[in-house]
């Protein structure tokens, strides 16, 4: 089912949200693989996770491990892209092999120097009420490169922004289940029902 954007579903570690979300029609799963993220996982367990899925491509999210670091776990788990949750120096980001996405706090906005070095975009997860402030501050950002914004599990934010905004696409946490092989949906489910094309 085609949305009015893609969308990039963050944290997945279980095979419920990763079935779900690839079969709802989102394009893009991250998975934690930096052992100083809590709840990270093994490339054991990503690389189990990511053969039930098709048609998705497969970030890895990272914090503080290096270019080499990064580098082996992506070509161990055939990661599409990476997801770096701290800036780094172009230095840095040219000696990590695959694609890159940065997240930049919704504080930082006004000092993104980034754009040019992050060639799959910024990441900018709301952690606040979205003010006309932030609002043009996305604005100018996305109109220099790529912008994946993270509204929350908020579907009348998430059609807001799209309509405000000319994003890349957006952003929304996946869950926990609540016991092997049990989840619930809903606020899942909303968001995709909001994005749908009509």
């Amino acid at each position: 089912m085609p949305h009015l954007v893609p969308l990039l579903i963050r944290g997945i570690n279980n095979l419920s949200d990763a079935r779900y979300c690839a079969g709802m029609g989102a394009d893009k799963l991250t998975f934690l693989l930096d052992p100083a993220l809590p709840g990270a996982l093994d490339t054991k367990t990503v690389k189990e996770l990511a053969g039930w899925i098709a048609g998705v491509e497969l970030i890895g999210e990272f914090d503080q491990l290096s270019a080499a670091e990064i580098n082996a776990i992506a070509a161990e788990c055939t990661l599409d892209a990476v997801l770096l949750r701290q800036p780094r120096s172009a230095e840095e980001l040219a000696e990590i092999a695959p694609p890159v996405y940065i997240e930049v706090a919704v504080g930082l906005l006004a000092e993104v120097p980034y754009i040019s070095t992050a060639p799959l975009g910024l990441v900018v997860e709301l952690t606040e009420p979205l003010t006309s402030e932030t609002l043009n501050a996305l604005l100018g950002i996305a109109s220099q490169g790529p912008l994946w914004v993270g509204p929350g599990l908020h579907p009348e934010l998430a059609r807001d922004l799209v309509n405000q905004l000319p994003l890349a696409g957006l952003v929304f946490p996946s869950g926990d289940e609540v016991k092997p092989g049990l989840r619930d949906f809903d606020q899942l489910e909303s968001v995709f029902e909001a994005l749908e094309v009509e």
